[in-house]
């Protein structure tokens, strides 16, 4: 059985392992599987495995991935049966595997009324939907999402199907902003051509954001530009997976705003991504322009290269394992 194993800073090999199995079933322990991933899409939060510099080397077998859909072959649990097709969340992004054992408690059935690739995004989608609504009131609001991957993408999407009045996407990249009107952005600011304050000024009539949305995460400090781009008493919910230390930030500027500032993680495995899975099968939402390359398990080097440098325009990169024939 073919497993991910990080080997240094920007390398990752397939290694082969034994197979896995069930834990012995314990009374009152929530069940298990065997998940056998078929499709699976990178996320900028498994990045910083592949990017940083890490302690010690090789990583942990299977990081990182944890957006999937696939197949049940075996279970000691009642939720599901063998061969159901479910979207599973493997903890800790430990998922880079041909098939592992996982609580069933992470694992959603798949709707079958649209293709395995386009319900897999109710993953990411549920993210969202889980952090909007600690936002409660969206509806009239005029909202900023700084970074537009395939993460600030959908922020969009779920924007205007909430009502925003204004939602205005900043990047660095007019690659990704050229895509940013087709998701729901009512306007771009290219943050490496304008000053994407007196940008946001001017949109919003002098007023500035009432709602902030930080997806930028990792890769840079964005939190004191979400301060300048909130006004005040607004609210800013830092969405991106952070670095572990957040340096130099203005602190005193965001109390002197009476800033809000929400954070969000761990989404609910009963509610949101069985909502985003709705929204998807139903039509409410449409995801499916965010995937833009997809790669054999066997180009796994690739396919986080090709994520990483953002090649050509990449935002969601697919990776398919043999499983999907």
């Amino acid at each position: 059985m073919l497993a991910g194993r990080i080997i240094k800073k920007g390398h990752i090999e397939l290694v082969d392992l034994p197979e896995p199995r069930l834990s012995p079933a314990r009374s009152g322990a929530p069940g298990e599987i065997i998940f056998q991933p078929e499709v699976t899409c990178l996320c900028g939060s498994d990045l910083p495995y592949f990017c940083n510099n890490q302690p010690k080397y090789p990583l942990k077998d299977g990081l990182s991935l944890h957006e999937m859909v696939g197949t049940v072959i075996e279970t000691s649990g009642s939720r599901f049966r063998r061969g159901d097709k479910v979207l599973a969340v493997p903890d800790g992004q430990v998922g880079l595997f041909e098939r592992f054992a996982m609580g069933e408690e992470r694992v959603i059935p798949l709707d079958p009324r649209k293709p395995p690739e386009a319900a897999m995004l109710a993953q990411p989608l549920g993210t969202v939907i889980f952090a909007v609504k600690k936002l409660q009131q969206v509806i009239d609001q005029d909202v900023v999402v700084v970074g537009q991957g395939p993460m600030g993408q959908i922020w969009c999407s779920v924007l205007r199907n909430l009502g925003a009045r204004e939602i205005i996407a900043i990047d660095r990249l007019e690659s990704r902003l050229m895509r940013s009107h087709e998701f729901g952005a009512t306007a771009t600011v290219n943050s490496s051509k304008e000053d994407p304050i007196a940008a946001v000024s001017r949109i919003t009539g002098g007023a500035l954001a009432d709602i902030v949305i930080e997806a930028v995460g990792h890769q840079n400090q964005a939190l004191d530009l979400c301060i300048d781009l909130c006004r005040l008493n607004g609210r800013i919910l830092f969405f991106g997976m952070p670095e572990e230390k957040l340096h130099e930030v203005r602190w005193l500027d965001l109390l002197r705003k009476n800033i809000t500032v929400h954070t969000s993680v761990n989404p609910d495995f009963k509610r949101d991504f069985p909502l985003a899975m709705r929204w998807i099968s139903e039509g409410r939402i449409d995801l499916s322009p965010l995937v833009t390359h997809r790669f054999e398990l066997r180009d796994i080097q690739k396919a986080f290269e090709t994520f990483r440098d953002k090649t050509d325009g990449a935002l969601k990169v697919v990776v398919r394992f043999p499983s999907a024939g």
